[in-house]
């Protein structure tokens, strides 16, 4: 999963990129980088680490120019290295740059037809290398000196009947603007804004709207699944529908764990969206446990809070905050490496002792995807004291790898693969356990905008709704993103970014 954002104003733009990344920080803490535009010079500073480390005075007074994008990654194949981190830049045509968050599921097809039949290089592991080459590719095969928003929509065309996948893209193209698209389905988020100034209008995409509201922009919408944005130098704005036959399928899993509660996604509050998410729960554990015996609800922070809150106050029970949280360490769902994963959580959660002594708790969590989390926390609650340890998840149980942009690598590694409720509950060694119900979390979600008619719940029931997904093709994704595979990646990658620093 990552972050992308793009701007187009009428002054220096690189400190409005650099406050929307780090508002877009929890969608990627491995890589970050941003490139400009100013005077048809492009300058890129990119590499390793938060924002906030990428990014120092001298490199910001490197980036000028009205015009930029920008993008903040976690690895899900490939590697951790610098090499791969965004945006990525070809010279031709035109010179382009881009950021891109998603998954390609037909990026080795891709590769070779660029190879053999585009005669195009590919430098690094990234399927974001792939799409820009793509694109690139479509705007060069006009064969115009100059091109308009006509000619840069009808090679997002051509990029929507090439590519196979979950995408959500920011493209520069020097000295024209910056374009925008996303996938037919949908499935990875994009919104745009604007406001005027006293220069005239200045405009914006992001992965989410919360980036658009903290810079001070007007929200417009989503763009739609397979729609473009194209911003002028000027900062107006054109749009189109380039697919051929978009069918809207947003990734349910934005709601659960990954886009901040202030934001809104395809007119749905992530925030509402999860205390509907407490709500169905609670009418869950009414209706098979009537005779519970919960003395508090505990959420595990941050990010299942809303839902624990509204779930304790539908049953009548005692919400407590149980756990502090050190800020100063990252999402652990998004640390590439099991053993990375294990050393952050007791580092990352400290239990309050009063909260749990003598007591029934239910532990409410967003998801339970390896379970390696789950099972210390619960250790946590036993260790200070607690009677007995009950466990809710606002999800239902992840059974499946994704293959749009989510590192849920190999099914071996998920914790419900293969197992009932029963034998994930003693797994991880609840008392209880309680899954929410897909139709319940659909529910959760489609009550905040009723024209949805589906989602990617892919990772629940391993129904993708890409074609190409095959046997075949999952067995070679675990191969390149389980753990093991990731961690012999990681220990080369760090000999070579060594030996380039030698």
């Amino acid at each position: 999963m990552c972050g992308i954002i793009g701007v187009v104003g009428n002054h220096p733009v690189n400190q409005t990129l650099y406050d929307g990344l780090t508002v877009l920080q929890h969608r990627g803490q491995d890589a970050a980088g941003i490139i400009t535009c100013h005077n048809g010079r492009l300058h890129l500073r990119k590499s390793n680490g938060l924002v906030r480390d990428v990014f120092h005075t001298r490199h910001m007074l490197e980036l000028p120019g009205d015009m930029g994008i920008g993008h903040v990654r976690y690895p899900t194949a490939g590697c951790a290295s610098s090499a791969e981190a965004q945006p990525f830049y070809v010279n031709s045509p035109f010179g382009i740059s881009l950021a891109h968050n998603g998954n390609l599921t037909n990026a080795d097809v891709l590769k070779k037809e660029l190879f053999r039949e585009d005669l195009r290089h590919i430098n690094t592991e990234s399927d974001s290398e792939v799409l820009l080459n793509i694109f690139a590719h479509e705007l060069q095969a006009l064969g115009k000196l100059r091109i308009d928003e006509n000619d840069i929509f009808a090679a997002v065309a051509r990029v929507h009947q090439r590519v196979s996948g979950g995408y959500a893209v920011v493209a520069m193209i020097t000295d024209y603007g910056i374009v925008a698209f996303r996938d037919p389905n949908g499935i990875r988020p994009l919104v745009f804004g604007s406001r005027q100034t006293d220069n005239g209008p200045e405009s914006m995409v992001a992965s989410e709207s919360v980036a658009v509201d903290a810079l001070g922009f007007q929200l417009i919408r989503d763009v739609e699944p397979g729609e473009a944005v194209f911003i002028d130098m000027k900062g107006e704005l054109y749009t189109r529908q380039c697919a051929r036959n978009p069918d809207p399928a947003p990734c349910i899993f934005e709601h659960v764990y990954f886009a901040r509660p202030d934001s809104i996604m395809d007119g749905v509050s992530v925030y509402k969206a999860r205390l509907r998410m407490g709500e169905n729960l609670s009418h869950k554990i009414e209706k098979t446990w009537p005779d519970h015996d919960i003395d508090v609800v505990i959420p595990i922070p941050d990010t299942s809070r809303t839902s624990a809150l509204q779930l304790a106050n539908e049953l009548g029970v005692k919400y407590r905050e149980g756990f502090i949280k050190n800020r100063y360490i990252g999402r652990t769902f998004i640390m590439p490496g099991q053993k990375q994963r294990k050393k952050s959580v007791r580092q990352k959660l400290n239990a309050i002792d009063l909260e749990f002594r003598d007591k029934n708790v239910l532990l409410v969590d967003d998801s339970i995807v390896r379970g390696t989390t789950s099972q210390q926390i619960i250790q946590m609650a036993r260790d200070a004291g607690a009677r007995k340890v009950y466990f809710a998840s606002a999800a239902p149980p992840v059974r499946f790898p994704n293959v749009y942009g989510i590192d849920m690598p190999s099914a071996q590694e998920l914790i419900a693969h293969d197992r009932n409720d029963e034998e994930i509950a003693e797994a991880i060694g609840a008392d209880r356990l309680i899954f929410q119900d897909l139709d319940d979390l659909i529910d959760a979600v489609h009550r905040g905008n009723t024209s949805l008619k589906k989602f990617d719940t892919s990772v629940f029931n391993g129904e993708y709704v890409t074609s190409g997904v095959t046997s075949l093709y999952l067995e070679q994704l675990e191969l390149l993103r389980s753990d093991s595979a990731k961690e012999t990646t990681d220990e080369k990658s760090v000999s070579l970014d060594m030996h380039n620093t030698a």
